[in-house]
């Protein structure tokens, strides 16, 4: 079967959220069946990991063209300025279709997708975002159709801006949202299939969307490059992980910043907090300066040293959608996690068994003395959340099920029967 994947960003390197779910798939999917590429490059997803944007881009295609029979790179169309992005961010309240789109516009990339179809008549046409359905052309009817949703893009903006502080953002994410979930409504109707990575995602686009074409598609990790470490662990380290230029992080390191770690340190001043993630905020940077054992590490290439060493692992983001990878990770690594409820939605963790709950500073602090206090009570925890990351979200077992469900659907359409 003749799959072609269009994507927001090139999937490689394997070493963040969104970068590791679609590599994943894409490797996987390309075991069973002929896949071809066609992406753009954001340099804000290439850069922090090579020495250059263009060492990446040429590491990157030489290891997509491995997997892929053909590849094809666009430079993002709103890299370059951040004038540029404020423009387009700013046209497209008046546009046709909300920034969500607007930032991803390329006449090239249309016909590109357009001659590719043409040549090789792809039985299934895989589209990465809700942001690029409006590449969807009348000529492509005869391939079966599929949406991937990293997040419920609408109820994503609406969480920010209820949550937003000044007025013009809050409008904007809502306006934004308002927007977003009309598209929404449009193309999971259009398309034959819609893949989340959560049942509780899939809920709730059924909820305003009402249709029944949807499948989720976890999350999922490398569980032979996760797995809990040989050495002990430091009984004083904390960790936190991600990708310190997104929202939803950004919010999470600065509750561990600014709310928790003075009043951590002075219950239990020997605690030492790591932060590891590429591009963290200045405010971030400089309060690991001023405060001795809040290190903060920028992004680093091998984060099994890290993962070995912490005790307990704290994702206290309460912000975005879709599934968190890291903490997929972590569980994957053995690691006793405590975690907002928000940063474990669709993940089918039970508070107390895998995983310790936690929304406030004082919450924080008990379950962090708790862990400490009952070293077996943590040991049993971190047992449970390997043994649920394995059950649950191998990537080579998710790969198989989107690789079998994309052929059920390719034979459905060329019958007419969807």
């Amino acid at each position: 079967m003749k799959v072609l994947w269009v994507s927001h960003l090139v999937p490689y390197p394997p070493k963040a959220g969104v970068l590791l779910r679609s590599h994943h798939l894409l490797k996987e999917l390309s075991k069973y069946h002929e896949v071809d590429l066609i992406a753009f490059n954001q340099r804000g997803l290439m850069e922090p990991y090579f020495e250059t944007y263009e060492e990446g881009t040429t590491e990157a295609k030489s290891f997509l063209t491995s997997i892929c029979k053909r590849v094809n790179i666009f430079d993002c169309p709103t890299d370059g300025s951040s004038l540029r992005k404020m423009i387009c961010a700013a046209t497209s309240l008046i546009s046709r279709f909300p920034y969500t789109v607007n930032w991803l516009d390329s006449r090239d990339f249309q016909q590109t997708i357009n001659t590719m179809h043409k040549e090789n008549q792809y039985d299934l046409i895989h589209f990465d975002t809700i942001g690029l359905m409006p590449y969807w052309d009348p000529a492509m009817r005869n391939a079966a159709i599929s949406l991937d949703h990293h997040n419920v893009e609408s109820h994503m903006l609406f969480r920010r801006a209820s949550l937003e502080k000044n007025w013009i953002k809050k409008f904007y994410y809502f306006q934004e949202g308002v927007r977003v979930k009309s598209l929404e409504k449009k193309y999971c109707k259009l398309v034959d299939t819609n893949i989340t990575c959560s049942d509780l995602d899939s809920a709730r686009f059924i909820d305003f969307v009402h249709s029944n074409n949807f499948i989720t598609i976890p999350n999922g990790v490398d569980i032979n490059a996760f797995k809990p470490g040989k050495a002990y662990p430091d009984t004083n380290k904390l960790l936190f992980i991600g990708t310190l230029d997104w929202y939803p992080n950004i919010r999470a390191v600065r509750f561990l910043a600014f709310d928790l770690w003075r009043a951590l340190k002075s219950q239990l001043p020997q605690m030492v907090m790591d932060i590891v993630g590429a591009r963290p905020p200045h405010d971030i940077v400089e309060f690991g300066k001023q405060n001795q054992d809040f290190n903060v590490h920028g992004f680093v290439n091998d984060i099994d040293p890290y993962f070995e060493k912490a005790l307990i692992y704290l994702c206290p983001i309460n912000d975005g959608g879709g599934t968190k990878l890291k903490v997929i990770d972590a569980l994957a690594s053995g690691k006793a996690v405590i975690a907002d409820p928000i940063a474990c939605e669709g993940l089918g963790v039970t508070d107390g068994v895998n995983i310790l709950f936690a929304t406030s500073v004082d919450e924080y602090i008990t379950k962090i003395r708790f862990l400490m206090d009952n070293p077996d009570i943590r040991v049993s925890i971190e047992k449970n959340a390997r043994d649920h990351a394995v059950n649950y979200f191998s990537f080579s077992s998710i790969g198989n099920k989107l690789a079998q469900h994309y052929e059920s659907v390719a034979k459905l359409q060329a019958k007419g029967e969807r």
